[in-house]
This record gives structure tokens, C-alpha cells and sequence, in this order.
């Protein structure tokens, strides 16, 4: 009822509070992938577009944190891109017994990913460049326990991607990088040297 909840949110323990924290890298969660097959009994990769999964630090998006004390919700909002950006995306989840992979593929452009509406409308107006390349693509193949991992990375010189594994390197094409269960990825920040290079070639 409307009035127990304008008591209740009088009460300390509901009150909405603000923390501002310096962070290494951005976890993006996964949506829980389905165990449903197809006509073919194939099991189905699940897919999700990166900005979708971005989405948790627009401002507005409330995610629920449950521990074995309280339930609360919290928001996120960026307050300032750096240079460099860090995305962890969240494939694996410990329980009791054994720790689970989650295979979704995430579909992301290797450039021009724009970060502006993440921001509040005062800190865009302090940020001239909000625009982000792709740098490098951590992967995980495989299960959790014995899975391997390879490494894709542009060469900046020349903008050729190449993946790496173990002493091994061969070139790969952007658009195979898409289709990879990426865990890890660095992306710079594209300043007005970059535009203007991008443009001239």
C-alpha cells in the first residue's frame, strides 16, 4: 500500500545512496543461457548484442544483489572513460559443487562502439571523445576446467588482426573475432588523431 511504503522509505535501510568508485575493468553479465535444442536435437548457441549487456551501466537499469543478510538493487553510471577500457565478460559461476560456463556469443563491432549515452548529460559535455576500437580479444574454448585460451590482437602498424596461442600466430580476419566466446577485451579510446588517420586511409 502506498502508505506502508512511504513509511518504509523513510527507514534508513531504504534509502537510496550514492557511492562514486575507481574501477580496473567493467564486468558485463551474461544472460542466462536456455538448454532448449532445435529440430536438428543441436544444441543452440545463445547470442546477445554487446550493448545489451552494456546496458547495465546506463544509469537506469537496476540489477539485484542478493547475499545471505539483505537484498538490494544497485544502478551503475559511468562518470568518466578513460583512455583505456577493460570489458570482463561474466562466463563462468561458482556454486557449491562445480563452476559453470555460459556460451552465449557476444555480437560487438571491432570499432566505432560509442559510450556517450552511458554517461550522465553534465560529464558528456566534459568528454570529447567517447568512441571506442576493439585492441584485443581474450577467448575462452572449451570447459571450465580444461578449456584453453587464445588471444586475438591488432597490430596497430599495419591494422591486421592476429590470433595467438600458446607459440602460436596466424592472421585472422575481423569478422571471425565476432564469432568467438570472448571472455576478455581492451578497447582504446579513439582520439582526433585516430578519426583523422581512420578517414585518410
Amino acid at each position: 500500500p502506498a502508505e506502508e511504503k512511504a513509511q518504509l522509505l523513510q527507514n534508513s535501510e531504504y534509502q537510496e545512496r550514492m557511492v562514486e568508485s575507481t574501477f580496473l575493468y567493467l564486468t558485463l553479465d551474461l544472460p542466462t543461457a536456455p538448454l532448449y535444442k532445435d529440430e536438428k536435437e543441436q544444441l543452440i548457441i545463445p547470442q546477445v548484442p554487446l550493448f545489451s549487456i552494456l546496458a547495465k551501466f546506463n544509469g537506469s537499469t537496476e540489477k539485484e544483489y542478493k547475499t545471505y543478510k539483505e537484498n538490494f538493487l544497485k544502478r551503475f553510471q559511468l562518470t568518466r572513460l578513460p583512455p583505456y577500457l577493460i570489458f570482463c565478460i561474466k562466463r563462468f559461476t561458482k556454486n557449491n559443487f562445480f563452476v559453470e560456463k555460459n556460451p552465449t556469443i557476444v555480437n560487438f563491432p571491432i570499432t566505432n562502439v560509442d559510450l556517450r549515452e552511458y554517461l550522465s548529460e553534465e560529464v558528456q559535455a566534459a568528454h570529447a571523445h567517447t568512441t571506442y576500437d576493439l585492441i584485443a580479444n581474450i577467448v575462452h574454448d572449451g570447459k571450465p576446467s580444461e578449456g584453453s585460451y587464445r588471444i586475438h590482437v591488432l597490430h596497430h602498424g599495419t591494422g591486421k588482426w592476429y590470433e595467438l596461442q600458446d607459440l602460436q600466430v596466424t592472421d585472422i580476419l575481423p569478422q571471425m573475432i565476432t564469432l568467438s566466446e570472448a571472455y576478455i577485451q581492451i578497447w582504446k579510446r579513439r582520439e582526433e588523431d585516430d578519426t583523422n588517420q581512420q578517414q585518410g586511409a
